[in-house]
């Protein structure tokens, strides 16, 4: 690393990459030891000057192994010899990375990930210094199954904290999804030490409960972005952490800035759940709650009197919800953009009318699997949406080409469409959507009988379509 670095890789190797290195151990499991002196720094990390360097042609291999004569030394890269000439004991010549200006370095160091910074912490003093700039730390991204998440976050936040004490006033997205071994303590130390928090994902993170997400949400007030999916402990969010039945002033309620909720496979959740959530989240505008089959229509109920600025919505797999439920949606009005019902086995053309009827401005909408819904319904969707850019009626065995002609006619900006499995459908309603959908990216036919002909009309007049078949003679 040159002769400015080397002289203080000693003391870096005692001191300031300890905090470096109790991170890439608990993120990495195949850890780098800190340097001791110039040569050893170069020889174990050249890995990683690899990703700093601009020339790949000036850096060795990890592989490389050299052998010293006198001021020569012999290289062995992949069965090729080069040789190396070294200079006089008095020249310690910089390394072409040395002559990078300070600003070259922070804009390389902005693309590494968070494991990576780490690594570049513990090459030389310089490099530390510049590895833990807070410009560097707006986001801490940790993933993988044998993580120590909770350690890892707790060396991180005292270290980002060493400029402000007890505060990390940089961070403001955190993402540990798939750490298992994250608990509720890890959670507990990024609720402490980061005040400016507003994006927060804990994806698959089982052992995550209520009481670490009530400290996050009641100490992180900028909080906007959650992801709990998968959290199968969490069954509410909410700013009182004895009960969610506790009532609270409307006041309380607008703390909790959150606009986006993932709680998708959050099998626990209920209607009383959903009500402290509404209660608690009046912002919300993206709320996902798939497979989350304990909920009723009384949960939808509660979402459209408390959050009326609900963009995107997803009750996939809810099974007990029904045209009822969805009527209680359709008072989210001209504001709902996105709407997914799969597998909703009880949604008919009734609760789909409510939607069409009073939401005109939808833009997507999944029905896979409703097998209730007919052409009535794509009938109202067609006069009442006619914005409309993607469908998913699949699986849906009452759907013909008599609805499938009344969405083509009056939907033209249509650009996404899924008919799988739609056993009435044949070449008519084809042949109609493609003279009126040249917009047309995506069709899906698979499992349907369809004539090869009429997917090559629609190949001709939607020429960027991408066609799902199963249909052998159709090339």
């Amino acid at each position: 690393m040159g002769a400015n670095n080397g002289k203080h890789s000693e003391s870096e190797g005692k001191g300031s990459s300890s905090v470096s290195s109790d991170v890439s151990s608990s993120t990495d499991h195949t850890p780098t030891k800190p340097p001791k002196n110039a040569a050893t720094s170069e020889d174990s990390d050249l890995s990683m000057r690899t990703l700093s360097t601009p020339s790949p042609a000036l850096i060795l291999a990890p592989q490389t192994i050299l052998s010293h004569h006198g001021n020569h030394s012999s290289s062995s890269v992949s069965g090729e010899t080069v040789a190396l000439v070294h200079p006089s004991p008095g020249h310690h010549p910089l390394a072409p990375v040395d002559l990078l200006p300070d600003n070259t370095l922070l804009q390389m160091f902005s693309h590494l990930s968070t494991n990576q910074l780490c690594r570049c912490a513990r090459v030389c003093r310089r490099w530390y210094n510049l590895a833990w700039d807070p410009r560097l730390w707006s986001t801490v991204r940790l993933g993988g199954e044998l993580v120590h998440a909770d350690r890892a976050l707790r060396v991180l936040t005292h270290r980002l904290c060493q400029d402000t004490p007890n505060v990390c006033l940089t961070l403001e997205t955190v993402v540990v999804s798939g750490c298992r071994r994250l608990t509720d303590r890890g959670l507990h130390t990024v609720a402490l030490c980061c005040p400016e928090l507003r994006h927060l994902e804990v994806a698959g993170c089982y052992n995550v409960s209520n009481e670490a997400v009530f400290e996050v949400v009641s100490r992180c007030p900028n909080l906007e972005h959650l992801d709990v999916s998968g959290c199968t402990k969490v069954t509410c969010i909410s700013l009182a952490q004895d009960s969610p039945m506790t009532p609270l002033s409307p006041q309380h309620c607008q703390q909790i800035a959150i606009r986006y909720l993932d709680m998708t496979d959050c099998f626990s959740l209920e209607d009383e759940g959903v009500r402290t959530i509404a209660s608690h989240c009046p912002r919300l505008t993206h709320l996902y709650l798939r497979r989350c089959q304990r909920l009723t229509d009384e949960a939808l109920r509660q979402l459209a009197l408390h959050c009326p600025a609900i963009r995107e919505l997803s009750l996939s797999d809810c099974r007990l919800v029904s045209d009822f439920g969805l009527r209680e949606v359709a008072r989210l009005e001209g504001r709902l953009r996105y709407l997914s019902v799969a597998h909703c086995c009880r949604i008919t053309d009734v609760g789909v009318r409510y939607v069409a009827r009073y939401c005109p401005r939808l833009r997507y909408l999944n029905a896979r699997g409703c097998e209730g819904l007919t052409d009535h319904g794509l009938g109202h969707l067609a006069r009442s949406c006619p914005k409309l850019r993607s469908l998913d009626v699949g699986k849906c065995p009452l759907v013909s080409d008599l609805g499938l002609e009344q969405l083509a006619r009056s939907c033209p900006g249509l650009r996404r469409l899924s008919l799988r499995a739609c056993e009435s459908v044949s070449g008519r309603g084809l042949r109609v959507l493609a003279t009126h959908c040249p917009e047309l990216q995506l069709l899906n036919v698979q499992e349907c009988e369809v004539p090869a002909e009429a997917l090559r009309l629609v190949r001709r007049h939607c020429r960027r379509c991408v066609i799902e078949h199963t249909i052998p003679a159709f090339y």
